[in-house]
């Protein structure tokens, strides 16, 4: 089962998960008007390099854990894969939405 990116990255992006990925199945792009990424889950090795890596715990390590957001990372991965890459965020830049909070 390949790790999914929650809601919680929606409108944050730090992108630090991108630069540990060992396949390169981490894709940046926009979703509801707000930057977003997402795991391919046809690419994802379910290594767990990228779980320690999000300063706001916004991936989960199954599509178990939301299923919902599974969904949309399966679904927006074809259409991401080719987006050009963005640069990360600091990892203690603080959230812009009040309910995320650094872990």
């Amino acid at each position: 089962m390949a790790y999914v990116i929650t809601d919680k990255c929606l409108g944050e992006r730090y992108a630090t998960c991108v630069s540990v990925c060992p396949v390169e199945c981490i894709y940046p792009g926009e979703h509801k008007g707000e930057e977003f990424m997402v795991i391919d889950p046809a690419v994802c090795i379910t290594c767990g390099a990228c779980l320690p890596e999000c300063p706001i715990g916004a991936i989960v390590e199954s599509e178990d854990q939301s299923p919902e957001w599974a969904k949309v990372n399966a679904d927006l991965a074809p259409k991401f894969k080719e987006n050009p890459k963005v640069g990360e965020r600091a990892k203690d830049d603080p959230p812009k939405k009040p309910g995320n909070k650094l872990v």
